[in-house]
């Protein structure tokens, strides 16, 4: 049975009535129609019908594709220019329709997306060699970092037989096998891929970060866990090293040899060896949310621990499922604000399996290491093994040599753990593995975001297993470290140092933090200097820009869906503030506007200057209290999410108007009768953020 693997060259014929499908490379393959305006999907393999018209729908097409190297002779690509193509023409102006789609465009275009024609990028080494390679590219995703899973919700269902999502009818009953080619999946994240070597032995060293598409948003608008099990941020990073790969050059467009399977050329007699190992990374598993006010440190929400112990159980049932035991790492602090999201995850881990505890302390903190591990196997949630490490007080003054203490800690876990190692099969033309080791266990680390001081830990065990890998395969001699290889050592340090900064753009808007240790080994003033200059960049972001960047997550996730019945009415993305609320940042700005004007203006000799200072006075106090005015009622400047609004924000928006509504200058002109189109109807279901405490 002959692999389906996706088209590499498909081209697309437009007309006012239809957008067709076809591929040069496979001119026998049937031609994929998609009719103009249904968006009503089917193969042409009879007369072209006709359709009803409903409400618009897009087809994204990838337009230019950057090649980033090979993975076993399998080219991968980054997806660098799209277009998106109308179902059917817009005879109207929509102004929400407009909004819609440039928050695609902006999403899209400062999304790192991957694909390869014919691997799976999606799936870690491991779990490829656990699945069907008869099966299409797209059955065989991971349906997590699928991630244009959604957008291709219609050609899936026409292929599987359920009919187009386009469509208010059932188009087809049977399956479509000819669409598989035209199904090509898409990965968010990370990848790097080196040809490299260590002491002279030639390597291919390659670092992948799948972002899951489930909970995906930013930094403040997306914290903790969902209903469904769900953790924001979570992330999964695979480290790889394949040896004796012949095969790793970039080669051309179609992948080299233009075999549909990807292979090419051969590795000398040589028996390829892939080596990887896996880490994966997400929020802290209860209901918490930080509320952006404006203030530099946002308001810590935590729901009570009980009402997420089912979601947790959905979480860690699927992270044990996938991955074998968990080694539950928390870097947040022990003390301050950040202790009440230590507590409760401590609190949720004792409550999912009977553990004991072991706490150590020393002269820099209170709690150095804590470790709660199940005395008894009774049951899956016993595999959870939680290690506590103080990261912030143990590494303060650039101590940064003393994260060697968590490494210590996990060494033995680390062994027992071990790394996935497959070795090519002679003759096999599907380039299956034949499996050598596979990795027992995960390590799962968070801090409050899980980025920065999560990126640090990840890179130092990543370390720790490329020595182990490296040693096993006789590379290295027991004691030498990879580090000792100047070259590759910068590519090592580069590597991780750029998916820190990838992970960190993707959820908070700017790069990482702490990257002048992953780069060079030490903590530098320089590297603080960065640090700050980051951290006020991300308070602007949260604040002022994320709101748009999480309705554009929204939208190609599916998360929300546009209502056909209400496009062009609702106005959703219109600013309904009472007047006088908005008006407050521009009277904020015309007041530094008069004051530069009067201080730098040149004023002629005789000129009073009494009237002068008054005018100077006057715009000063405005500008005092504008600045006051909106740092007291923060929540209603910050940036919110238009499209599925967040229970908490809705309650701290309408406190805060009440606050106003009182307030002694302008509280009797902001009422009701002021506020754009006040409407609470689309925000009656979020009454949960009533419940939760703070």
């Amino acid at each position: 049975m002959a692999v389906v693997l996706p088209f590499r060259d498909i081209n697309v014929h437009a007309s006012t009535s239809r957008y067709a499908f076809t591929s040069a490379s496979a001119p026998s393959a049937p031609t994929l129609v998609v009719d103009r305006p249904t968006g009503d999907i089917r193969l042409n393999d009879g007369a072209l019908l006709g359709a009803k018209r409903v409400s618009n729908k897009y087809i994204i097409v990838i337009t230019k594709a950057q090649p980033m190297g090979r993975l076993k002779g399998h080219m991968v690509y980054k997806v660098i220019a799209t277009e998106l193509l109308p179902l059917r023409e817009r005879p109207l102006h929509d102004p929400d329709e407009d909004n819609y789609l440039s928050l695609l465009k902006t999403m899209i275009k400062a999304s790192p997306m991957y694909f390869s024609y014919s691997f799976d990028i999606t799936s870690s080494f491991q779990r490829q060699g656990q699945s069907n390679v008869l099966l299409p590219l797209w059955k065989r995703a991971d349906d997590r970092f699928f991630w244009n899973r959604f957008i291709q919700t219609d050609l899936i269902d026409f292929r599987t037989g359920g009919g187009s999502g386009g469509s208010h009818h059932r188009q087809q009953s049977t399956q479509q096998p000819g669409v598989d080619p035209y199904i090509l999946p898409a990965m968010f994240g990370m990848m790097e891929i080196k040809n490299t070597a260590v002491k002279g032995t030639p390597l291919t060293f390659a670092l992948i970060t799948r972002r899951s598409r489930h909970r995906a948003g930013t930094r403040y608008f997306s914290r903790g866990i969902d209903e469904q099990g769900h953790v924001a941020n979570f992330n999964e990073t695979e480290q790889i090293v394949i040896l004796n790969d012949t095969t790793s050059g970039l080669g051309g467009f179609a992948g080299g040899g233009g075999m549909q399977n990807g292979k090419v050329g051969g590795n000398g007699g040589l028996e390829m060896q892939v080596m990887s190992y896996v880490q994966t990374r997400g929020s802290v598993p209860v209901y918490w949310t930080e509320v952006n006010n404006l203030h530099y440190v946002p308001r810590l929400q935590i729901r009570g621990i009980d009402s997420a112990v089912t979601a947790a159980k959905k979480h860690f049932d699927e992270q044990i499922q996938l991955y074998g035991d968990n080694i539950l790492v928390n870097l947040v602090n022990q003390k301050g604000r950040e202790e009440r999201v230590k507590a409760a995850y401590e609190q949720m881990v004792r409550m999912l399996s009977q553990s004991t505890e072991h706490r150590q302390s020393d002269e820099f903190s209170d709690e150095k290491l804590h470790s709660q591990e199940s005395g008894q196997k009774q049951h899956k949630f016993d595999r959870l093994k939680y290690v506590y490490f103080d990261f912030h007080s143990e590494t303060k003054g650039l101590r940064w040599h003393r994260a060697q203490i968590l490494l210590d800690q996990l060494t033995d876990v680390l062994v027992k753990q071990g790394y996935f190692r497959g070795i090519a099969m002679p003759g096999d033309s599907r380039g299956r593995l034949e499996v050598r080791g596979e990795q027992a266990s995960v390590v799962r680390t968070n801090c409050m975001d899980c980025l920065d001081r999560t990126n640090v830990v990840q890179s130092m065990l990543a370390r720790w297993t490329l020595n182990r890998m490296l040693t096993d395969v006789g590379i290295l001699l027991p004691g030498e470290s990879a580090s000792n290889d100047e070259i590759f050592e910068n590519i090592f340090r580069n590597m991780w140092a750029d998916n820190a900064d990838v992970v960190s753009k993707s959820y908070a808007g700017t790069g990482a933090q702490k990257t002048d240790f992953t780069r060079t080994g030490q903590r530098t003033k320089a590297g603080m200097l960065q640090d700050a200059s980051h951290a006020v960049t991300r308070y602007i972001y949260n604040n002022f820009s994320d709101g748009p960047r999480q309705d554009g997550f929204d939208l190609f996730l599916g998360t929300y869906l546009p209502s056909a019945s209400n496009i062009g009415s609702t106005l959703l993305f219109v600013d309904r503030r009472p007047v006088l609320i908005q008006a407050v940042p521009y009277l904020l700005a015309a007041s530094l506007f008069m004051i530069s004007v009067a201080t730098f203006t040149r004023r002629l000799p005789d000129a009073a200057t009494l009237p002068l200072r008054i005018f100077v006075i006057f715009w000063f106090v405005v500008g005092i209290w504008c600045l006051q005015f909106i740092y007291s009622h923060g929540m209603l400047y910050v940036n919110w999410p238009k499209l599925n609004p967040l229970p908490w924000a809705t309650e701290g928006y309408n406190e805060a108007l009440t606050k106003v509504r009182k307030d002694k200058v302008i509280g009797k002109w902001v009422d009701r009768r002021h506020e754009r189109g006040a409407s609470s109807a689309r925000l009656s279901y979020l009454e949960e953020g009533k419940k939760r405490i703070e």
